[in-house]
């Protein structure tokens, strides 16, 4: 039944016994599944390098299950990227094709751009040009934190301007990924994180998008679509995109030292805490959010210890769901 999402019968099979069982050893799920231990086992890898399973910390050599919710939709995300990704492919193929026909009456809705400067020009005048809005998706450095001499002129020029974008989760993990997406939340753009990015693209006003090209050649080369069929659909794939994203809650913790770093209300988690728990849901690992924070890894960890407890759950599974479960992060509103 969820073969259409990459799971075969064995990993199925698997994760139902899992769920039913609560917590198991290799031995007990072996027998509940009439399986040898090995090809239990293997089971069991795989259904954690898909995020369905995970070693328990609180009973060694058992297993749990992931909540249903949380990771089947995020394998049921990733699908949806994949085939919109093929989606656009196809739908930029198709545009190319006419766009470059010798046709007089096939209008001009994409244009080719080639060479640093010119894919850098391009990019500039659609962000500077926009009036109310720009969307991005971005998988290297955030192309929607514009240079210092653009801010200044963008503000004047669009002060009311809703920015948002959303980037892949390596992004964080850049040496000054966190201090580049935190000045971007502070000067008002919404970010949100995923995975990985479909493609990625910066629309203006729902009226232009750029669209950077993987070029064959060392010269970069980005298509540029004005308004059309082509256009729309960018826009809905980066409005389904960033609805499935996860909002980043960044700012607390900066500039302040691991003894500033004191607990929270006793029965809420605090802004720090919910920055911690941003990042720890956004993948990184409590080493990468405590170097990018620039605290000590204790602190991070006594958080983490804090938040488990407050929630009442022994897994960071656990403590997931319950975030979403108590609104503690949400995709709603402008988050």
């Amino acid at each position: 039944m969820l073969s259409a999402i990459g799971l075969d019968e064995a990993h199925e099979s698997a994760y139902r016994a899992l769920l039913a069982a609560g917590a198991a050893d290799v031995p007990e799920l072996s027998r509940r599944l009439a399986l040898g231990e090995y090809v239990t086992e293997r089971a069991l890898r795989g259904l954690e390098r898909h995020g369905l399973a995970a070693r328990s910390p609180s009973r060694p050599g058992h297993w749990v299950a992931a909540p249903p919710g949380v990771a089947l939709g995020a394998l049921l995300t990733r699908q949806r990227h994949d085939l919109e990704r093929a989606e656009l492919a196809a739908a930029l193929l198709a545009e190319e094709y006419r766009a470059r026909s010798a046709e007089p009456a096939v209008p001009d809705l994409v244009e080719v751009v080639t060479g640093a400067a010119a894919v850098a020009r391009r990019s500039a005048q659609l962000r500077l040009g926009a009036s109310s809005e720009v969307c991005a998706l971005v998988a290297g450095k955030p192309v929607d934190v514009t240079d210092r001499e653009e801010r200044a002129e963008e503000r004047s020029a669009a002060p009311g301007l809703d920015r948002r974008v959303v980037v892949e989760r390596a992004v964080l993990d850049l040496p000054t990924g966190v201090t580049d997406l935190t000045a971007a939340l502070n000067r008002g753009e919404r970010v949100r994180v995923v995975d990985r990015v479909p493609a990625e693209l910066v629309i203006a006003d729902r009226s232009l998008a750029v669209v950077p090209l993987a070029s064959r050649t060392t010269e970069p080369a980005a298509f540029v679509v004005h308004a059309g069929e082509l256009l729309d659909l960018l826009s809905a794939l980066f409005d389904s995109v960033w609805r499935d994203a996860l909002p980043l809650r960044l700012g607390a913790a900066g500039g302040m030292a691991d003894d500033d770093f004191t607990d929270g209300a006793p029965d809420q988690p605090d802004a720090a805490d919910l920055e911690i728990l941003s990042l720890l849901l956004a993948g990184l690992t409590d080493a990468s959010v405590a170097r990018q924070l620039d605290l000590g890894l204790r602190t991070v960890q006594r958080r983490v210890k804090r938040l488990m407890e407050l929630t009442g759950v022994t897994t960071r599974l656990q403590l997931g769901w319950h975030a979403y479960e108590r609104g503690w992060i949400t995709r709603d509103g402008r988050a």
